[in-house]
């Protein structure tokens, strides 16, 4: 096999986190750790690629890799039985009809994907998913999205791999050059939605999320079209040190979808949404509040970033919320709990903390 440079986008790159002890237990006790019969690193052993294009001849920076038969019959197994676990719970009685058309490495980010193609012998219905090395922060990026958002992640992870469904939308890069300006689409749902993906990326801590790295999920509904905006990438969970790093609005790459929901929001209605989402994420904590504590704890005790990342977080936090409890964090973890804690009782005590509404960023704010 021949290694590659992976091509790395223009944020601070960030170092893959372990999996420690304390998370693996949390793994466990809630059905993620599970014997996977294909490994990340077996994987990393093919013998041929090939770049991938799209369909208009575009370079799609991913190469088609090639294993030897013996292996690739070896494998073919193992992975569609990783598929049945990620959709079936386990049950083998229909992989018969499946096959793996194809597998995918990803060259650029911070995971170095495969991307698995499985394809529908009797019907030609192709679907997909991810094996990955396991980085701690993914993982609880991916809890996090699980247990406050309105999506349920599927992922199961075994020693230093991470097995992960596909997360079906249209990219937001894609939604932003073809779709934005559809007369098709409600343009005040388009503005709702993005505010309040803007506002659960701010209270959990989730970074990045450029054009790029989130996908617009539209569903047709019995009177019109809704949508919804979700992130695909994890990595980025509560590593940066910078506040806006977290907050969608300030990432150039999203100006014109910025630009646009502010052109359709005033800003009455845009501090109605994030109070909405702020009382959905309050619910949610409520509803799953020891499988959130579990996880809080074992955030509170695992290395995610750099004391000097966590420290200038900490500090511009408790000065945009005037909530001095970020002075007192010392690790990622207690961050994201310190928030969450301040996000509940301003619930509790109706004093809503909308420090700032959503408006476009000037360009000396940029991300």
């Amino acid at each position: 096999m021949s290694e590659l440079s992976p091509l790395r986008r223009a944020t601070d790159k960030k170092p893959s986190y372990p999996i420690q002890e304390d998370l693996r237990d949390y793994l466990t006790q809630f059905g993620r750790e599970k014997v996977l019969p294909v490994r990340y690193s077996q994987l990393r052993h093919w013998e041929e690629s090939m770049p991938l294009y799209d369909k208009n001849g575009e370079d799609t920076l991913w190469l088609t890799v090639v294993y030897s038969p013996e292996k690739m019959r070896e494998f073919s197994i193992g992975l569609k039985k990783i598929y049945a676990m990620l959709k079936t719970d386990g049950d083998l009685s229909f992989i018969e009809h499946l096959y793996v058309d194809r597998i995918d490495f990803c060259t650029f980010g911070n995971s170095n994907p495969f991307r698995i193609r499985i394809v529908n012998s009797h019907n030609e219905n192709q679907d997909y998913y991810y094996i990955k090395k396991a980085d701690a922060s993914r993982i609880f990026g991916l809890e996090l999205e699980h247990l406050l958002s309105p999506n349920r992640m599927h992922y199961f992870t075994y020693h230093n791999t991470l097995a992960e469904e596909h997360i079906v939308g249209i990219p937001g890069d894609v939604f932003i050059d073809k779709w934005l300006n559809s007369k098709r689409l409600k343009s005040v749902r388009i503005a709702k939605e993005l505010v309040k993906f803007n506002e659960r990326c701010f209270i959990r801590l989730l970074g990045d999320m450029r054009a790029y790295n989130f996908i617009v999920d539209i569903t047709p509904d019995f009177e019109d079209i809704q949508l919804m905006i979700r992130p695909m990438d994890f990595d980025q969970q509560c590593y940066n040190g910078r506040l806006n790093f977290y907050r969608p609005q300030f990432f150039k790459e999203n100006n014109e979808l910025v630009f646009f929901c502010t052109k359709h929001l005033n800003i009455a209605t845009s501090l109605q949404y994030q109070r909405e989402e702020q009382s959905h994420i309050y619910r949610r904590m409520s509803l799953g509040s020891k499988r959130l504590e579990a996880l809080l704890n074992t955030m509170r005790s695992t290395d995610l970033s750099t004391p000097e990342k966590v420290n200038q977080l900490s500090s511009s936090l408790a000065e945009f919320y005037k909530f001095k409890a970020f002075n007192n964090c010392r690790s990622m973890g207690d961050i994201v709990a310190t928030n969450l804690d301040r996000l509940a009782k301003s619930i509790k005590h109706s004093q809503p903390q909308i420090s700032a509404p959503f408006t476009a960023p000037s360009a000396d704010q940029w991300e």
